[in-house]
Parts: structure tokens; C-alpha cells; sequence
């Protein structure tokens, strides 16, 4: 997928209780092989992340796949990334979900900035969370939602009731998901769309189009 590191994204709202999946919109990224999925993300997030205080939750489904997308996007300059374990201390979980939720306050305060406004680049980074599903926020236990802008599906769940969770503790009312799938990946992929009632199409090469 040719990707054009020109373009922008536009504004973004906090989630409401108003919250409906449908309301989101939903695309796919094709991936040739899985060999290619790790470079893919990396073309996709040299688009994304270079949007000052762009929020991103990214989400797989197992911690060794967290591990490796977290080794791969951690040492990207223009986006500042942080994991969420099950096994970290509520301290510093804390710390993660109150640093993920003062860039989504930049974000909405200064959707329209970009990178040649004349702001050092080191103070207008991107911030991004990978996650997996056992990690997401509890909203039943207080946590609120992270209100990204973008959500990326590294892997896709095979359930629908996982596939909506992460987009209602994940996403802004009127975020993007971003699904990545390869080869037969396609088929699951249409059955969250059919039993989920969502349309769900394919990411066009110029990014302006969506974003």
C-alpha cells in the first residue's frame, strides 16, 4: 500500500455517552504477507504520527505480539509510545492512561496544528498506546475511556464483542479504525462486519480521503 507522508488528519471529539460503533468510521489495510505486516504498520504510523498530539490506541491480541509491535514503533522519533502489561503495577498504569488522556486534550485543543507551525517537534509528538484486550480500560470499574482518534487493529479479534469493546473504551465518537489483516484474515473480517451490522471498507492510497 503506497502511503503519501504529506497528508493530514482533521479534528477529533472527546467520546459521550451518546457513543455508538456505527458512528465510527471503519477501514482495512490489505496486507500482501504477514512477513510485510510489521512495515506496513510502520508506513502507516509515518502517515498518522506525524500529526502533532495525534492520540493512537494500537491493539493485538496477545503479549508476545505487544512485545514485538512495541520493539518495532518504540524508537520512531515523531511518536511517543507506551504499553500497557497486565502485569504492571496500578501505579504506573495509572501513569500511561493520564499521559494517553492529557495528549488527547492537546489533540482536541490543537487539531489544526502541523508540523511546520514553527513548535519543536519534541513537544508536539504523537502518542500512542499498544494494548491488548485483557488491558483495555475498565470502564465498569471507574476507568474512563481513552478518547483516541485512531484506532489501529494490528490483529483482529475473532469476536464481535471484543471487536466493540476496543472501539467503545478506545475510540473519540468520530474516530477511525484501522483494521490490518492478511491473506484469509479477509473472512473474519467480514463476519465482524455482517454480525456487527458495520460497514467496512478498504483504506484508499490517499489517506486525505478518510483522515
Amino acid at each position: 500500500m503506497a502511503i503519501d507522508h504529506q497528508e493530514a488528519l482533521s479534528s477529533s471529539s472527546p467520546a459521550s455517552s451518546s457513543f455508538h460503533p456505527c458512528a465510527v468510521r471503519h477501514f482495512y489495510v490489505a496486507v500482501d504477507r504477514l512477513l510485510f505486516k510489521m512495515d506496513t504498520l510502520v508506513d502507516l504510523l509515518g502517515v498518522t504520527g506525524r500529526r502533532p498530539f495525534l492520540p493512537v490506541v494500537l491493539c493485538c491480541n496477545s503479549r508476545d505480539e505487544l512485545d514485538a509491535v512495541y520493539s518495532a514503533v518504540s524508537n520512531l522519533t515523531f511518536i511517543s509510545s507506551f504499553p500497557l502489561y497486565s502485569d504492571q503495577s496500578e501505579t504506573e498504569r495509572a501513569s500511561v492512561l493520564e499521559n494517553f488522556r492529557q495528549s488527547t486534550i492537546r489533540w482536541n485543543q490543537n487539531a489544526n496544528a502541523h508540523p511546520d507551525d514553527g513548535v519543536d517537534p519534541d513537544n508536539q509528538k504523537s502518542c500512542m498506546i499498544v494494548v491488548t484486550y485483557a488491558c483495555l480500560p475498565f470502564i465498569t470499574l471507574g476507568e474512563a475511556p481513552l478518547a483516541a482518534r485512531v484506532l489501529i487493529n494490528y490483529e483482529l479479534p475473532s469476536k464481535k464483542e471484543t471487536y466493540l469493546r476496543r472501539i467503545s473504551t478506545c475510540l473519540a465518537a468520530d474516530g477511525i479504525v484501522i483494521n490490518m489483516v492478511v491473506g484469509g484474515e479477509v473472512v473474519i473480517l467480514k463476519g465482524l462486519e455482517e454480525s456487527s451490522g458495520l460497514i467496512v471498507a478498504e483504506m484508499p492510497i490517499n489517506i486525505s480521503e478518510i483522515l
